[in-house]
């Protein structure tokens, strides 16, 4: 197990991999509000990607 996939992944009960999108720790200034929201959500993995991700959990 590792955990430093367990902290940047999630698992639903379906099975989906989820991750968050990118770029949201440091330049934030320059980017609006409505782009700072949009960069909370979290996105599904592909699933050759989430395949080697839940082997590594």
């Amino acid at each position: 197990m590792r955990k430093s996939v367990l902290k940047r992944f999630k698992i639903t009960k379906r099975g989906k991999v989820l991750r968050r999108l990118t770029g949201q720790d440091h330049y934030r200034a320059k980017k609006s509000g409505k782009k700072i929201r949009q960069l909370r959500k979290w996105v599904e993995v592909p699933k050759f990607l989430a395949k080697k991700i839940k082997k590594l959990i």
